[in-house]
């Protein structure tokens, strides 16, 4: 049966049976608006938006990965700024010629991400359109700790990273070039696992920054670099578990599976400075360091010299 076949409200009742909620959640989807607690008067948010042919591929994986792959980059953000994520919404663009079976898949595939960390899905909207759009609003709480931002770093600090790079970049190729391709590579990027719990664990360690890796390593210390006025030194020899795990799917040999570690986005890796006397939470591992800005201003630097070339994902650019 097709999306076109059924009313609006015969849709959310396949959906929303399948969606899970959180201890954050006083009331969930069925009315105007969902109600979540927020128990020191504040909620972090954030938003993205994923479209078909541009962010993904109808082809690659199954509704579910879909629906998983959107909830985790959304819940890497929160994440991202030391808070615990509470709660998603989500809102739907849906052509009429897809199989209902298909939404309900994508619908577990949110539950399937958000349950394990009893995150709410809360509500949304559905609308119909020539492709499909996922939008996701993500809510956290900082459970009355400080947001971390990206303009803490100081020269001094360590960069450590938790999380995997350029596993997902290296399984967009495999699927680029056969869509039915599988494996460990393949499911990083349609399955990310963000280390969610290392956000409020930095946070407690006294990160002086963090942010998701969700459009490559350098180009997103380079993020850090500007807000706080330094220079970011990464080591590519503290690299080298990255590198083993993706060099296999490189056609280049080693030379592009280095360009996916430092370039490729969407693993949702947490990078983060803390001060050197500070001790990194578990899961964080040391893969460079921040210094004062060199001649050319703040920055990135790449063993030493400044990366020339793409670095990372742009939206608009491509």
């Amino acid at each position: 049966m097709q999306v076109a076949a059924v009313s609006e409200d015969e849709l959310l009742a396949i959906i929303i049976p399948r969606l899970s909620q959180g201890p954050a959640v006083e009331l969930g989807p069925g009315d105007d608006a969902a109600v979540l607690s927020a128990p020191d008067g504040r909620l972090v948010v954030s938003t993205d938006v994923l479209v078909q042919d541009r962010h993904f591929d109808l082809r690659w994986g199954t509704s579910a990965d879909l629906g998983y792959r959107s909830a985790m980059q959304n819940l890497a953000d929160i994440a991202a700024m030391g808070a615990r994520p509470t709660a998603v919404v989500v809102a739907l663009v849906l052509p009429g010629h897809l199989e209902v079976d298909w939404v309900a898949g994508l619908a577990e595939g949110f539950a399937q991400a958000c349950g394990p960390h009893r995150v709410g899905v809360v509500g949304g909207d559905l609308a119909a359109g020539e492709q499909v759009v996922v939008a996701v609003t993500a809510h956290g709480t900082l459970d009355g700790g400080r947001a971390v931002l990206r303009d803490g770093a100081r020269p001094g600090d360590v960069l450590a990273v938790s999380g995997v790079l350029g596993r997902a970049r290296a399984g967009l190729s495999l699927l680029q070039a056969d869509p039915g391709a599988g494996g460990e590579l393949v499911r990083a990027f349609l399955r990310p696992e963000p280390p969610l719990a290392a956000g409020p664990a930095a946070r407690h360690a006294g990160a002086t920054a963090l942010l998701d890796v969700s459009d490559g390593l350098v180009r997103d210390a380079g993020r850090i670099a500007t807000a706080s006025g330094v220079s970011i030194s990464v080591d590519t020899g503290r690299l080298q578990a990255d590198l083993t795990a993706v060099e296999p799917a490189a056609e280049a040999g080693g030379s592009q599976a280095l360009e996916w570690v430092l370039s490729g986005g969407e693993d949702h890796a947490l990078l983060a400075t803390f001060a050197p006397e500070a001790g990194l939470p578990a899961g964080f591992r040391v893969i460079g360091a921040v210094q004062e800005p060199t001649g050319s201003g703040p920055g990135v630097l790449v063993d030493g010299y400044r990366p020339a070339g793409r670095t990372g994902w742009d939206h608009f650019a491509g």
